[in-house]
């Protein structure tokens, strides 16, 4: 009868334990999916948005395509075509520089 309590006691805290490990596994995976490559991909556009400089060539998130001709602390004023528009400087979204190299936020 001890025996039989012993082996019931022990089933119960392995079921415990158990229970609280999935739990915690399934958050450290949803992190590693989800949050990780989205603090990534938010670093980048930042360091790409840092990185604009008078005569880049640019698109923004609305597909407006043009060359920076003045740049403030929040906005970017792009010539394209015969227009001239002024647009959020975060609303970036690619850029093209003189050289030919292109750096984008979007995913690969």
């Amino acid at each position: 009868m001890n025996t039989a309590l012993m082996m019931l006691a022990q089933a119960q805290g392995a079921s415990s334990l158990a229970t609280l490990i999935m739990p915690l596994a399934i958050l450290a995976v949803f992190y590693f999916i989800l949050v990780v490559p989205q603090r990534r991909q938010l670093k980048a556009h930042q360091n790409l948005v840092e990185a604009l400089q008078k005569g880049d060539q640019v698109v923004t998130a609305g597909g407006i395509m043009g060359e920076i001709t003045a740049l403030k602390d929040d906005s970017v004023q792009i010539k394209s075509g015969t227009a001239t528009v002024v647009v959020d400087r975060s609303r970036i979204v690619k850029r093209t520089t003189a050289g030919g190299e292109v750096t984008t936020t979007e995913r690969k």
